[in-house]
Formats: C-alpha cells, sequence, structure tokens
C-alpha cells in the first residue's frame, strides 16, 4: 500500500487533483482494488472477497490516511460493505468485491452511532423513496446508494437519486446532497445504524491516526532541516518539548486504533459490547490527536505551513472534518462512560 501510494499519490498529485472538478482518483482506486484487492477485505470468501477482517482494513486506513488519499475505500469498502453483509445482501456484496462497483452509505458525514438517523426519507407503497440526505460522503463517486429508512436499508441505482456536490472543508473526500424523488428503490434487509456506524467509527479512527504520523514524520524532518540563529530549528528545547508531547500523543493513538481494530475484528460483543467499547475509546482519542497534530505541524513548518502548495493543509482539513465524523469525541466519550458503566456526576 505504501509503495503504491507514494507512487501514484504524492501530495504535488493529491493537491492537483483537490483543484480540479474530479477530485476523486479512480484510476487510483481500480489499482488498489484489482491488483491489492482493498474493495473485498472485508468481503467473506464465499462472496468472492478476501475474507480478511477489521485488522486488515485498518492498515489500509493508516496508509490511506498518511497520503489522504482520495479514493471510496472507506466510505464503499467499510461502511457500505458492512451495511450489506449485516443486511445480508450477498449479490451486491460480491459486486463490491471485486472493485467494479461502489457503493455508498446515505448517511450525513456527521451521523453518530449514539443517535437516531434523521428521517429524512420515506418509503412509498410502491417501492420508491422520496426525500433528502445532506453531507453524505462518497455518493458522488458511488454507483449504488444504500438508503436507511427507518430500520430497513434500501439500494438505489445512483442514476436515479440526484447527487449534488456541495463545498467541502476536506478537498479530498467531497460531500453530496442526495434528493429522491419516487426513486426506484429495492428492499435488502434490516439496517442496524448503530452497529455500522460503530464499526465504521472504530476504524475511521485508523484513517486519523495516519494523518496523525504523516504530519509527526513530516515536521521532525522539516525542523531537522530549518535552521534559524545558525542552528536546527529542532534542536531549540521548547521545539523538543513540543514534539515530544505530540510523539506520545501518537503512540497513544496507535495502541487506542490498533486494540479497536484487534477488537472489531474479533467481533467483540457488538456495539454494546468490548468492540463498541474499543471503537470509542479509539474514536474520542485518536480524532483528537489528528486535528491537535495537525494543527501543530502547520505551526512548526512557520510561514510554508500556511502556504496553499504546502500539502499539510489537507491533512488539517481531513482531520478537522474527521473530527465530527460518525460522531464527535464528545459523544463517543459518553459512550465510553455508558459501556464501561461509569458513574456520572454526582
Amino acid at each position: 500500500m505504501r509503495d503504491l501510494l507514494a507512487d501514484r499519490c504524492g501530495p504535488d498529485a493529491v493537491l492537483k487533483r483537490a483543484e480540479s472538478a474530479a477530485p476523486y482518483d479512480l484510476e487510483l482506486w481500480k489499482t488498489l482494488a484489482h491488483q491489492i484487492g482493498v474493495a473485498g477485505l472485508l468481503v467473506p470468501e464465499e462472496y468472492g472477497g478476501a475474507g480478511a477482517t477489521a485488522r486488515e482494513a485498518a492498515v489500509v486506513l493508516e496508509e490511506l490516511g498518511r497520503a489522504v488519499a482520495p479514493v471510496p475505500f472507506f466510505t464503499s469498502a467499510v461502511l457500505a460493505t458492512k451495511a450489506l453483509l449485516a443486511a445480508g445482501d450477498g449479490e451486491l456484496v460480491q459486486e463490491l468485491a471485486s472493485g467494479d462497483v461502489t457503493a455508498a452509505l446515505v448517511v450525513p458525514l456527521a451521523a453518530s452511532p449514539y443517535r437516531p438517523l434523521p428521517e429524512t426519507v420515506t418509503a412509498g407503497e410502491d417501492g420508491t423513496l422520496s426525500g433528502e440526505v445532506r453531507a453524505v460522503a462518497g455518493a458522488d463517486a458511488a454507483s449504488v446508494l444504500l438508503v436507511p429508512v427507518g430500520a430497513e436499508l434500501y439500494r438505489v441505482a445512483a442514476g436515479d437519486a440526484g447527487v449534488e456536490v456541495v463545498p467541502s472543508l476536506d478537498l479530498t473526500r467531497p460531500i453530496a446532497t442526495v434528493s429522491f424523488a419516487g426513486a426506484p428503490a429495492v428492499r435488502v434487509g434490516r439496517f442496524d445504524a448503530r452497529e455500522v456506524l460503530s464499526f465504521g467509527a472504530g476504524l475511521l479512527a485508523s484513517e486519523q491516526l495516519g494523518v496523525a504520523e504523516w504530519c509527526l514524520d513530516t515536521t521532525l524532518a522539516y525542523i531537522k532541516e530549518r535552521h534559524q540563529f545558525a542552528r536546527p530549528v529542532g534542536s531549540f528545547q521548547a521545539i523538543k518539548h513540543r514534539m515530544a508531547d505530540l510523539w506520545l500523543d501518537v503512540v497513544r493513538a496507535r495502541a487506542a486504533a490498533r486494540g479497536a481494530a484487534d477488537l472489531l475484528a474479533a467481533g467483540g460483543a457488538g456495539a454494546s459490547g468490548d468492540a463498541g467499547l474499543a471503537a470509542a475509546v479509539a474514536a474520542s482519542w485518536c480524532s483528537e490527536v489528528a486535528l491537535h497534530v495537525a494543527e501543530e505541524s502547520v505551526q512548526l513548518h512557520g510561514g510554508i505551513g500556511m502556504t496553499w502548495e504546502h500539502p499539510v493543509h489537507l491533512y488539517l482539513k481531513r482531520a478537522k472534518a474527521s473530527e465530527i465524523a460518525l460522531g464527535t469525541p464528545g459523544a463517543h466519550r459518553e459512550a465510553v462512560a455508558e459501556l464501561a458503566d461509569l458513574p456520572g456526576p454526582a
């Protein structure tokens, strides 16, 4: 993964694509899906997938985070695939595993595992869907849309819905408003929002870890080379202290993210058990660490960190947008308290 992304998805290429009308790199996605098989990692072997686990998906997400790669792995191969497997749609899962078809789960990117989804889409008696969902990630790169309506999941061909890309802080992960006006739909099965979104939040922590690792490594290299008063900037004690604190934060984030991936791979006890607790811990910690390390990276790069040409702003934007994705840090901390049975305030 790292070698391929270094060759095909360097900072200059990502920045150039972010400025274009087609921010997703679908050619890179085809290579990742066909040659490395990332699209089918979470798909069982009987459906043509790799039969891998959340551990392997976490490795991919960590590397994609390090490159802020503009590909629909998280939205299609993680969220949509998890929703389909839970609903029991083996046919569409098999198509996703090949990488030739991509899907998007039509929920707001900021949807929380701990609150009911907004009921903005309704299903008619004739099997059609009507309504609108805002801030959906991956919809513009999807050929199939998976739409939760109450406790049911429906599939809609992307051509039967209106997908309007809207301005997003994260230039490498566009969001869209998805609208349905009597769109033909097929019922897939039951949809457990908490289970799917908790799983997604736990794995998103690995992507956030990758963002933080890139920022830390790049900043460390810069302060070794940047000289001031005839000395490397990194030799100043105040800078050393800041870097040491960031390193400790990233080490703890690595432990939290990989611990969550391990328990999610083992199955845990669902969103309300050990796996859900680990996912909430990782999501609450890694989202804040990624943002803090990215902010410090901008500051420690000095004037060059404030320029559009330097890629650090892409990482800061990904970190900030991801901070509120699938639950805020505060929401995850509240979930930790509940799942760990911690006493509330007196």
